[in-house]
C-alpha cells in the first residue's frame, strides 16, 4: 500500500489537570486526501467506566489491542499500570501481535500511559499525551491552555482538539471527550 493511500486522520489527546483526567479524540478517517468517515469513535470507556482509552492507527489493529487491554484490566482487577505493562510486553513478544500498527492512550483517575508496539509504556511528565496526525498540534495547544486558561481537563482537551482541527487536515471537529 503506498503512503498516499494509508488511513490517516486521528488526533487523540489525554489531559490530566486540576485533579481530573480527560481523553478526547476527533472523528475523521481519511484515505489519502479523501475523508471517508467523519464520525468515528476512537475514545472509549472500559472497566465499568473507570478507564479511558483512545487509539490511533489501523482500526482493526486498535480494536484487537483494545480487546486485549480490556482482558488484561480484568485479569489485574483494574490495575491500569500492570495491565498496560502486560499488554505492551505481549504486543512486543507475541508473533500474532507484532505487526499491529496502532498506538493506545489509556488513563484512569491516577495515571496515564501511551502504549506502542515497540514495548513502550510512557507516562507523561506534564500530564499531557497525544498521538495521531494532529497529535503535535493538540499537544502544543494543550500545553498553552494548561498554562494560560481557566479550564478543567475536559475543557482543555476540547479546545486543544479544536485548535488541532483548524491546523491539521486529517483532524475534524466532531469530538468525543470522556472525563473522570
Amino acid at each position: 500500500m503506498s503512503d498516499d493511500s494509508r488511513l490517516h486522520g486521528t488526533t487523540i489527546l489525554c489531559v490530566r489537570h486540576r485533579g481530573g483526567v480527560a481523553l478526547a479524540g476527533d472523528g475523521q478517517v481519511s484515505l489519502g486526501n479523501t475523508v471517508i468517515k467523519s464520525g468515528a469513535r476512537k475514545v472509549r470507556r472500559l472497566h465499568n467506566g473507570q478507564v479511558l482509552t483512545g487509539f490511533a492507527g489501523a482500526t482493526a489493529d486498535a480494536m484487537t489491542l483494545l480487546t486485549r487491554f480490556e482482558n488484561k484490566l480484568e485479569e489485574h482487577r483494574g490495575g491500569l499500570e500492570r495491565a498496560a505493562v502486560e499488554l505492551a510486553r505481549d504486543w512486543r513478544t507475541e508473533r500474532s501481535l507484532r505487526r499491529l500498527e496502532a498506538f493506545l492512550i489509556v488513563a484512569d483517575r491516577e495515571a496515564s500511559f501511551l502504549l506502542s508496539g515497540a514495548g513502550d509504556v510512557i507516562t507523561p511528565d506534564d500530564g499531557l499525551l497525544a498521538v495521531g496526525s494532529g497529535g503535535p498540534f493538540a499537544l502544543a495547544a494543550a500545553r498553552a491552555l494548561v498554562a494560560h486558561a481557566d479550564l478543567d481537563a475536559a475543557g482543555i482537551a476540547r479546545e486543544a482538539l479544536k485548535i488541532a482541527a483548524s491546523i491539521c487536515v486529517y483532524t475534524n471537529e466532531q469530538l468525543v471527550v470522556e472525563a473522570l
